[in-house]
């Protein structure tokens, strides 16, 4: 009877360390999800700004450009 208690137990202390091991996975693969889901949007908003300042510095030099030419006359 010593030994059924003893074995079930151990058992139980497996079957509870396969589940941390598997709830610590599954933790390890959201986290890492989430770092990549951030790097894309990182991405995503460091190229916009780029696109953004490209923009504003054309219309910048199409202003002075157009102020140049409205003052040479």
């Amino acid at each position: 009877m010593l030994k059924s208690v003893k074995s079930r137990a151990e058992e139980q202390f497996a079957a509870t360390q396969k589940k941390n091991k598997q709830a610590l996975k599954e933790k390890e693969k959201a986290r890492q999800e989430r770092a990549e889901q951030v790097a894309s949007l990182r991405a995503l908003r460091l190229a916009k700004e780029a696109a953004d300042k490209k923009a504003a510095e054309k219309e910048a030099a199409k202003k002075a450009a157009a102020k140049n030419k409205k003052s040479s006359r």
